[in-house]
């Protein structure tokens, strides 16, 4: 079957691959601070290469998969005293899926599948919602991929669950290998280890990268990012995606 990025297509040839039942996939980002050595849309340039990596794996098991544009809004409080983070509520967010969800179910979508690389309580929150609750009448399922839960995490790096990774070794290795021309070598190269977890300060009632311990963004280390690990991570968020899209549909797709 296929794969491909709906913004890329015109009405047309995106008609043609909406003939039979068809999963849309919606990479979820962020305009935050990621450290000094990342882009603001780091989460956003991660979430489509999860996006791309997933659609490829349930291409190859018969599904038609249109990978859509990026929203790269979400809450994100704790950098809200970093230049450049936008932030936006919870329930903005909701609504703009749920929007999103109708207008897609209403062209022939099987699934809403939200593949998300920000990991702010309030987006994960919200998104752990959306897809527990009820679907909205004319709404396409919403499936979650949750990176977040134990038994995803667990495949994923050292660092990753150790909560210290936001603009780390996990994320700055990502972008090496999906976008390194956006990576601010002569910065990353010299960082010093920021070892302290958001995890842990987020259940101390934290609110804040500087209450949290990360004055300049950034959380882990990386200085000991690689392309390589980046390429080995790509791959498992994907296969993580299209795992938990056959388990909620509870079907494989027609070869």
């Amino acid at each position: 079957m296929s794969s491909g990025r709906l913004g890329d297509m015109t009405w047309e040839e995106a008609a043609r691959l909406q003939e039979g039942g068809w999963l849309a996939v919606l990479p979820l980002g962020a305009t935050e601070a990621h450290g000094p050595h990342l882009p603001l849309r780091t989460d956003g340039v991660i979430a489509e290469a999860m996006s791309r990596a997933g659609g490829e794996i349930l291409s190859a098991r018969g599904f038609d998969v249109l990978i859509l544009p990026t929203l790269d809004y979400a809450p994100a409080p704790f950098a809200d005293a970093f230049a450049g983070t936008i932030s936006v509520s919870p329930s903005t967010v909701t609504q703009m899926i749920i929007d999103i969800g109708k207008s897609v179910g209403g062209q022939g979508a099987v699934g809403l599948v939200l593949a998300s690389a920000h990991f702010d309580p309030a987006q994960v929150g919200a998104l752990r919602e959306l897809a527990s609750g009820e679907v909205p009448s004319g709404c396409a399922p919403i499936i979650f991929p949750d990176v977040t839960r134990r038994a995803h995490a667990e495949r994923l790096t050292d660092e990753f669950r150790s909560g210290a990774c936001h603009a780390g070794q996990y994320e700055t290795s990502i972008l090496m290998a999906e976008a390194p021309d956006q990576v601010r070598e002569e910065h990353r190269a010299v960082l010093p280890p920021n070892p302290a977890s958001l995890t842990t300060a987020i259940r101390d009632g934290k609110r804040t990268f500087e209450e949290a311990g990360g004055p300049e963004a950034y959380f882990g280390f990386p200085a000991d990012a690689s392309e390589g690990e980046g390429l080995e991570t790509v791959r498992e968020l994907g296969a993580i995606l299209a795992e938990v899209v056959v388990e909620a549909l509870g079907m494989e797709a027609s070869a």
